[in-house]
């Protein structure tokens, strides 16, 4: 089943469910998705699918960071919730033990040496870690590994 048919019977059921927050941010996920297709002009593949997705969340985490900055605990509570709701539909994230291991691969693969070398490496993973992994996160540990 691909993201947009659970994306559409989940937002029957929350219509059904009368779950007004989970129909919206659905609906807005929904759309996100249908807006990228028209732009390509044809339907998305499962990766560029997780791609519109990864985005959504990462606006959300970016305006959570914000609301609570700046002390609005009313718009912080309402993120959390949509946030939970978009991650459901996001792949099993790795722990890092599981992404220091393909780092460690991938930085063999490539013949990485130093920090120079930081393109080729995430070159090479990010695809592999696609949606399964914070970027931010492979970042830090990809600069740990080749210090």
């Amino acid at each position: 089943m691909s993201l947009l048919e659970r994306l559409n019977t989940d937002i029957k059921q929350a219509m059904k469910d009368k779950d007004k927050e989970k129909l919206s941010v659905l609906r807005m996920v929904k759309s996100s998705i249908q807006n990228e297709s028209i732009k390509h002009g044809r339907d998305l593949s499962e990766e560029e699918e997780l791609t519109v997705l990864s985005r959504e969340l990462k606006q959300r985490k970016d305006s959570l960071q914000e609301f609570d900055k700046a002390g609005r605990e009313d718009l912080v509570h309402k993120l959390q919730g949509e946030i939970v709701i978009v991650e459901h539909y996001m792949p099993v994230q790795l722990s890092e033990e599981e992404l220091a291991t393909i780092i460690r691969q991938i930085i063999a693969d490539v013949n990485a040496t130093s920090k120079a070398d930081m393109g080729k490496v995430m070159g090479a993973l990010m695809p592999k870690v696609k949606g399964k992994a914070d970027g931010s996160l492979v970042n830090k540990l990809v600069q740990q590994h080749l210090s």
